[in-house]
């Protein structure tokens, strides 16, 4: 969302003679938003079923590309998605998510925005040297594994394995630990273990400082990524950089054919198995690799190349001028 809001307040300087106005930032419960006008944006999905936004244009853009259901499958999820006047899609792989939760909506109001986080990637914006610079980075000759897994919707392996990862990996790797935010508290309490353990070459991105600690530039600062069900691991295709999974028993996974499904084309990581040896196979073959995650890419986003933003901007400047 901060990023959409920096494009148009960007836009707005650079064009002053256009009149899309620049956001404004409103504090309101969410109990309150069907009292807005204009055009709604939802990155989460939090719109009321129960309530009129007839004087609103509502939409929604997931704030990310999962395998989870839609709030574990609950109806009151479906409900939701029925609500919205247009449901913008990051990519095949969010419409085959939709059809799969059997919610049935007009063509029109399937709208390929591709994914808005692209963009700042592909432009440069996250660089390795910044992002060891913000987590000072000891020593910049080691590879990077960067650990991001799921909370516990999801079943999320940060609990279970942050401490063997920290054991079995700090002495040959950096490892940069990043918690979902709803487990970063325990991500504090590992930070005073590690230091206790003596362990010198374990960072932490933290999920609550987002100025800083954003998620692409743990993304740029990274060799390898491991992770289980989160949402990061389709974003950080982005990098064409290798990507370890961890086994994990959730059960609410949307059904996927193979080409959506990440799982059949990445290693997976059982517990007892030879973790390192799966890293150092992954970062030797890095370049055999990125063809097969340019692919996985191509097939589950929309504008891989960029421009998901100006074209969400543009569309929504129309809808803007179809309802003045």
């Amino acid at each position: 969302m901060g990023h959409f809001q920096s494009y148009l307040r960007d836009f707005s300087i650079l064009n002053p003679s256009s009149d899309i106005p620049q956001p404004q930032a409103i504090i309101l419960g969410r109990e309150r938003y069907h009292e807005l006008n204009g055009i709604l944006v939802f990155f989460a999905n939090t719109i009321d079923p129960s309530q009129d936004y007839s004087q609103a244009i509502t939409c929604f853009h997931e704030h990310g590309t999962s395998d989870k259901r839609y709030e574990g499958g609950k109806s009151i999820a479906m409900d939701k998605l029925k609500k919205y006047d247009y449901l913008l899609l990051s990519g095949t792989k969010n419409k085959k998510r939709l059809l799969d939760t059997g919610v049935e909506r007009e063509p029109s109001s399937l709208v390929e925005t591709g994914c808005l986080r692209f963009d700042d990637y592909l432009d440069g914006k996250y660089t390795a040297d910044e992002a060891a610079q913000v987590l000072k980075i000891r020593d910049r000759s080691r590879k990077n594994i960067l650990y991001a897994p799921t909370w516990k919707f999801g079943n999320g392996t940060f609990k279970e394995y942050a401490s063997y990862l920290i054991d079995q990996l700090s002495e040959e790797y950096n490892l940069i630990l990043r918690p979902h935010y709803h487990d970063r508290r325990y991500g504090a309490f590992l930070y005073w273990w590690s230091r206790l353990k003596g362990k010198k070459h374990v960072y932490f991105s933290k999920p609550q400082d987002v100025l800083q600690h954003d998620t692409y530039s743990a993304f740029a600062l990274s060799d390898l990524m491991i992770s289980d069900i989160s949402s990061v691991i389709y974003e950080y295709l982005i990098t064409r950089k290798p990507i370890i999974l961890i086994e994990n028993d959730f059960k609410e996974r949307h059904e996927m054919p193979r080409e959506l499904d990440i799982v059949p084309h990445v290693d997976l990581f059982k517990k007892g198995g030879d973790l390192r040896g799966l890293i150092s196979k992954n970062l030797e073959n890095v370049e055999r690799d990125q063809p097969k995650y340019k692919e996985l890419l191509d097939t589950c986003f929309y504008k891989t190349e960029g421009g998901a933003v100006a074209y969400l901007s543009d569309f929504l400047n129309q809808l803007r001028e179809k309802n003045k």
